[in-house]
């Protein structure tokens, strides 16, 4: 065991590999919020974080009410009102530890966020209780560095005695042999017949649509969601749907969210955006074919998606709409596109992917970058706004946690955040997921709902066996 400690935080390496998962459902109240790379390689699945001990809370309700106990409000502004908090905290005064969250926010961002964010777009009512977005002020984590295979605990300075109590909840699962299997699970094979699935009628009505707005000139391309509903069985809880969900869906982005009845579960592979030494960089997919058990058909169909016109014309055009967005908070001239149409390759599907990146104006706030960007390009379309419009009317219902994010910042203002695809919902026994396709001129409707399907595969099998 190691220490180190600042004037800002301390922090502590451990010889230990607990599965998080298993901390958090042992300790539901103290550890709420997990993202893990489940997927593994590169930096962006270099680390795991259980963030430990939340604090205050920052809350956006249905119907635009703001709540909080640690910021005085002036109106219902949710990312002014981050801000402000933000400001409000000291920021770190020397170096930070070599971990990549040391005390800070954890924020959910439900689509309905885009509300306040693109407030010209009228969005579906919404008659439920889960909140549109909350921030937890989190002082303390777990992180689990893959690489060095180590396990560090942070906390800030006034929050050292944490690290104890951390400890203490590690050393306590280490000797209480196999909790950690308790949320272990692996996808079988087959679908599962008890969830209720869209019709596809309304997705081809939705498709065909779309294509009129099109060839009327409104639009370039519209990403379409459909959804899918069901019921857990008894005694299954958040944790037991997460476990199945990063086993069958592996992926780079993903974490689990528990805010009382309502959790949200997602192993995502997109990147909405990250910051760090003052720059900002976004990871955009657009471009899927399903994967084929065959290698040789498989590796053909990778071959085909990254040379298919159509695919490739999506995608650059989805670019230009990610360095527009970076455009209004970096400086002029320097947003990149540093990897140009790269394939990543999961369990159910292939991906085109590429980054985007610049340097941020000084004094650009993390709030300030969430406004510009959120919701994320490739899951609404281009142009952005009038895609949101349409969405709102040919989908005719709240998206909820699909296509929002999971983010985390720390007080220098660094963080990462994700875009909530291969997502569960949970509301207390209820469960729903969605997925989507880019809709453009040439779309067959077919193919487009075959992949929606492929993309809700992984949380399909992830509540196979799970439902009543």
């Amino acid at each position: 065991m190691k220490n180190w400690s600042s004037a800002d935080c301390g922090w502590r390496r451990l010889a230990v590999r607990p599965d998080l998962l298993a901390v958090h459902r042992a300790f539901p109240e103290r550890y709420p919020f997990l993202l893990e790379s489940v997927a593994r390689g590169g930096e962006r699945a270099r680390f795991d974080l259980l963030f430990a001990f939340p604090e205050g809370r920052l809350v956006l309700h249905p119907g635009g009410e703001l709540s909080s106990d640690s910021v005085d409000l002036t109106d219902h502004d949710f990312l002014t009102h981050l801000d402000r908090w933000m400001a409000h905290t000291q920021p770190p005064l020397e170096p930070p530890p070599p971990v990549p969250f040391f005390g800070g926010w954890f924020v959910y961002l439900g689509y309905e966020l885009a509300g306040q964010t693109e407030p010209s777009v009228r969005l579906p009512e919404d008659r439920g209780d889960r909140a549109v977005a909350e921030a937890r002020r989190i002082p303390a984590a777990i992180i689990r560095d893959h690489v060095s295979g180590d396990t560090v605990l942070v906390a800030e300075s006034d929050r050292l005695h944490c690290l104890d109590r951390m400890e203490q909840d590690l050393r306590a699962l280490v000797v209480a042999d196999g909790v950690g299997n308790s949320v272990t699970g692996h996808a079988t094979r087959g679908l599962p017949v008890q969830l209720e699935e869209d019709p596809p009628e309304q997705f081809f009505d939705g498709v065909a649509r779309i294509k009129r707005y099109i060839r009327d000139g409104d639009v370039f391309q519209v990403n379409l969601s459909r959804g899918w509903r069901g019921r857990l069985a008894g005694g299954v809880d958040p944790a037991a749907v997460y476990a199945r969900l990063r086993a069958a869906n592996p992926a780079p982005f993903a974490g689990l969210a528990v805010f009382g009845r309502h959790a949200v579960a997602s192993s995502s592979p997109e990147r909405l955006v990250a910051m760090t030494s003052g720059m900002v960089e976004t990871r955009p997919i657009a471009g899927t074919y399903p994967r084929n058990p065959d290698k040789d058909q498989d590796r053909a169909l990778s071959r085909a998606l990254l040379m298919h016109p159509k695919e490739r014309a999506e995608h650059i055009m989805l670019i230009d709409l990610e360095r527009n967005d970076l455009g209004r908070v970096c400086r002029a001239g320097s947003v990149e596109v540093n990897e140009l149409m790269v394939l990543e390759s999961y369990t159910h599907v292939h991906h085109i992917v590429s980054n985007v990146r610049g340097s941020l104006r000084a004094c650009v706030t993390p709030a300030q970058v969430i406004r510009a960007v959120f919701p994320g390009g490739t899951i609404t379309g281009c142009p952005k706004v009038r895609c949101m419009q349409i969405i709102a009317e040919l989908e005719g219902c709240v998206r909820g946690p699909y296509t929002g994010a999971f983010a985390y910042f720390n007080r220098d203002g660094s963080g990462d955040s994700n875009i909530l695809i291969r997502t569960i919902a949970i509301d207390g026994d209820n469960v729903e997921l969605r997925a989507g396709a880019g809709v453009v001129a040439d779309s067959d409707p077919q193919r487009e709902l075959d992949e929606t399907r492929a993309k809700a595969r992984g949380p399909l099998l992830a509540l196979e066996g799970l439902l009543e």
